[in-house]
């Protein structure tokens, strides 16, 4: 009886030293945890009050590109320009959300064709940006961050 006891309790004691946990620090845990996120994507798209519903990434992406583009266009319709020649040309905004949600124009890339009938239209799009309505920030793991668009804006003027 003594030696069946034995045999059962002695394969228990060997095992509990199977029971161990190997303590991480905070920088390991940080140090993996960032090697693993991708920076390149974010969980939500900035948005305005009109998207903030939409859930589907590629769908949110799209509302905020289009509500972004239908109000530099109304800005500019606005402006009334007058041009000496047609022109169908397209400049690229790069436009930053900033983590509070503020818009800031990087930059503006135009042909030299374009700011040569409308040397105005640099000063009219960060005007245009400086109107957008309300922003929500983009979230990444929960926590809002800034995110950067590079944004084709087609300008027809005849």
């Amino acid at each position: 009886m003594r030696k069946t006891l034995l045999l059962l309790i002695f394969p228990i004691l060997v095992c509990c030293n199977n029971f161990e946990t190997k303590k991480i620090s905070s920088e390991e845990v940080l140090t993996q945890e960032s090697q693993s996120l991708n920076w390149k994507e974010v969980d939500e798209y900035p948005a305005f009050e009109n998207c903030k519903s939409v859930k589907e990434l590629a769908k949110a992406r799209s509302c905020f590109e289009t509500t972004v583009a239908n109000s530099i266009y109304a800005y500019l319709t606005k402006q009334q320009p007058i041009v000496t020649q047609a022109i169908d040309d397209t400049l690229f905004l790069y436009l930053e959300i900033s983590k509070s949600g503020k818009p800031i124009v990087d930059s503006v890339r135009v042909d030299t064709i374009i700011t040569n009938q409308l040397p105005e239209l640099e000063l009219w799009v960060r005007q245009s940006v400086d109107s957008l309505p309300k922003i929500y920030p983009a979230i990444k793991r929960g926590i809002p961050v800034s995110s950067v668009f590079k944004m084709p804006i087609l300008i027809k003027a005849e």
